[in-house]
């Protein structure tokens, strides 16, 4: 499992800072601290980005990418900032993403098929409700197929969201229920392999004690693991729940067993 630190985002005072005075510093920082703590790749948000979004993502990508090689998902609604730090990008990309909503479809997708970059599709209805049930979700994750199918790229290059809810939700438990079967079925429902992601965070979203919080986290992310999810998005400072996912991979993958392989309790 790819494990994809989301902690470069707009909702970070200092990241945002930053952004609005061009000033490198707090970026190259954080991202050091992400690599150090086992991001494999990095979601980069600055969020729509309403004023010189081009300059502003320009300068994101450039300067997160100065200090590291891994692959980066770009993760804006504006089209032409999210065209910016395709241009700008050296290092691998996966533009985070499209859905069935109309100003996706039209503005983000075609720019998957344009750069040939791979994409994540969320399973998303065209008003941007979260199907609940699997039967819904697994409709939506068919259309969305067919969407992404009609650019022409392998679909090799697509990412499946199946867009974890916030437990607090009223059928919040009930679709990330049916998130986990999902996730079991879509290379059937695809006939091919299919990489899925999933924003771990978005389980405990809205107030909620700390400890418990996590609690819910670390439990949700093995399951998610079993069912086959192959990228998990997170705050790369949550080291219980990066040792479950990795614990939890080093279990499911084939080969000789090892301790020295284990993650370390401190």
């Amino acid at each position: 499992m790819i494990i994809v630190a989301d902690n470069l985002q707009i909702t970070n005072p200092a990241i945002s800072r930053a952004i609005d005075h061009l000033d490198p510093d707090p970026v190259t920082g954080l991202v050091n601290t992400c690599i150090a703590a086992g991001a494999q790749a990095l979601d980069i948000n600055p969020g729509p980005l309403s004023r010189d979004p081009e300059e502003k993502m320009t300068f994101f990508v450039e300067t997160v990418q100065s200090v590291t090689d891994l692959p980066l998902l770009l993760d804006t609604t504006n089209p032409r900032a999210l065209e910016a730090g395709l241009i700008a990008a050296t290092n691998p990309v996966i533009i985070n993403g499209f859905s069935l909503e109309p100003a996706k479809l039209d503005g983000i997708l075609p720019l998957a098929a344009q750069y040939r970059t791979d994409i994540i599709g969320y399973l998303l209805y065209p008003d941007s409700q979260v199907p609940v049930d699997e039967a819904d979700c697994l409709d939506v994750a068919t259309r969305v197929f067919e969407a992404f199918s009609n650019t022409g790229l392998d679909p090799a290059r697509l990412i499946i969201d199946p867009v974890i809810a916030p437990m607090i939700w009223d059928n919040g438990g009930r679709h990330n229920q049916s998130v986990l079967s999902v996730l079991r079925h879509l290379p059937d429902l695809f006939g091919v392999p299919v990489r899925t992601i999933a924003g771990i965070s978005n389980l405990t979203a809205g107030p909620a004690p700390q400890n418990k919080r996590l609690l819910l986290e670390t439990t949700f992310a093995p399951m998610l693991a079993a069912a086959g999810l192959t990228h998990a998005l997170l705050n790369i400072r949550h080291t219980d729940t990066i040792r479950r996912l990795q614990t939890s991979d080093l279990l499911l993958q084939p080969g000789i067993f090892a301790w020295e392989a284990v993650p370390s309790i401190p």
